[in-house]
């Protein structure tokens, strides 16, 4: 008996002696003890988050079309992470920019009265090459955004004019916010270039009518284009206004087509009896933006890989 327990405890002290030692499994001393690494899986690249951005096209009074798009994004929660203006569409953009929401949008454009940016120029047709000075654009815009230069919005504004001088496109992201409005808005003949820095801006949908590049070139990775540009073939055109904006738009055609091919999504609002001299008709373009951008809406959850909504509510009343 004793020596049985003589035995047990001679083992068990070598084998205390082996864990302290090291001894490898075939005996060698001072092998390395046998371990096992637990290797960790390889992290996943981490996705970017997508960063969208709203491109909104030139057309004059058919940009209220731009408010009620708006309007509808915001109520399904699609946050706006850059956003770029031609002309009209610059003018919504800045309001935008600056924190107004679709509703403060809708409130400020049906209350608008246009005669608070018609400066004419006297005599008409002078030699500055416009009716319209812009000055008074300019003053409404900069006190509706409080003086705020561009590069203070709360959402990164991009503004497109055309550098008279070189025919190139600028975009506007630092600087006088009306002023960039204004000459964004410049459509010649109707309103008088704007001279920035010694250069000469005009109408940007003469070189971006819809500015999608622009958006992307901001940072969006996802781009939004609304393009309320009217077909030529179903405009009538009465008078001088009509006219200088049916050029305009037959002049910016096949740059759009372009331009809304590398869109993601394109909302393109039904406005058959909205013209772009008619400023008469805001509610109807705000109606017309909103049923387009809900008509998108399938579309555009689809691709931001949101989930589907169910029907949308009946539009509130303006």
């Amino acid at each position: 008996m004793q020596r049985r327990l003589f035995l047990g405890a001679a083992g068990a002290s070598l084998l205390s002696a082996c864990t302290v030692t090291g001894f490898s499994s075939s005996g060698s001393k001072n092998a390395p003890a046998l371990t096992t690494t637990v290797v960790p899986p390889e992290s996943q690249p981490a996705t970017p988050p997508v960063r969208i951005g709203l491109a909104l096209g030139g057309g004059a009074a058919r940009g209220f079309a731009h408010i009620g798009v708006i309007k509808a994004l915001e109520a399904q929660g699609i946050q706006i992470d850059f956003i770029t203006g031609t002309s009209a569409g610059s003018v919504v953009a800045a309001l935008y920019a600056s924190g107004m929401s679709g509703i403060e949008l809708n409130r400020q454009a049906l209350k608008m009265d246009e005669a608070t940016i018609a400066d004419w120029a006297l005599p008409f047709g002078t030699r500055f090459g416009g009716w319209l000075k812009g000055e008074a654009l300019e003053k409404y815009v900069n006190g509706l955004v409080k003086q705020k230069p561009i590069e203070q919005m709360r959402i990164p504004l991009g503004i497109v004019a055309t550098d008279l001088g070189s025919g190139k496109p600028i975009l506007f992201r630092r600087g006088n916010t009306g002023q960039a409005v204004r000459a964004s808005c410049s459509i010649p003949g109707v309103f008088q270039p704007v001279t920035i820095s010694g250069h000469q801006y005009v109408d940007g949908g003469l070189v971006a009518p819809v500015p999608v590049t622009y958006a992307k070139q901001m940072g969006a990775t996802f781009v939004i284009a609304v393009n309320i540009s009217a077909d030529p073939s179903a405009q009538a055109v009465s008078g001088q206004a009509s006219m200088l904006l049916q050029t305009t738009t037959i002049m910016g055609q096949s740059i759009n087509k372009t331009e809304l091919a590398q869109a993601d999504v394109v909302i393109s609002p039904s406005l058959p009896f909205v013209k772009g001299s008619d400023f008469t008709a805001r509610n109807e373009a705000i109606l017309g933006g909103e049923q387009a951008a809900q008509a998108a809406m399938p579309l555009l959850r689809e691709k931001l890989r949101l989930p589907q909504t169910a029907q949308a509510a009946p539009l509130p009343p303006h």
